[in-house]
């Protein structure tokens, strides 16, 4: 890990993610999530999760602050945290983290409760638009 990487204010960015949990729409599974993130030029993006009625229609958190990132310029993701309802880190799920390859790639790092750990370690061997072609 990078001396900058380490300095990075984790507590600022989780509180972020506790923010933007408050405003998670969870009346079906009472199961809130906030996401936070900071992007290479400086920026910073959210994200709740959004459930419907028709479960498999909700929205992961991840979901949400990807297309911030991209509603808000694009770039890539370097630093992500994830809480659950209590404001404690949360790993995202095999799913997100496979959105967040696609944004973040397998340098981003990741909050998790074992401590930050680059995404390559959480989804090793990833498919990405390298293999594409």
């Amino acid at each position: 890990m990078k001396d900058a990487d380490r300095e990075f204010d984790w507590d600022a960015l989780r509180e972020l993610a506790r923010e933007a949990m408050l405003h998670a729409y969870a009346p079906y599974s009472t199961f809130p999530v906030g996401v936070a993130a900071r992007v290479d030029d400086g920026r910073t993006v959210i994200g709740c999760n959004v459930e419907n009625a028709s479960y498999g229609l909700s929205l992961c958190a991840e979901c949400g602050l990807v297309s911030q990132l991209q509603a808000t310029g694009g770039g890539r993701l370097t630093h992500f945290t994830c809480v659950d309802g209590r404001g404690e880190i949360l790993v995202p799920c095999g799913r997100c983290r496979q959105l967040l390859y696609e944004f973040g790639g397998p340098e981003l790092l990741v909050e998790t409760p074992a401590g930050v750990l680059p995404l390559s370690e959480m989804l090793p061997q990833a498919f990405g638009p390298g293999h594409l072609g």
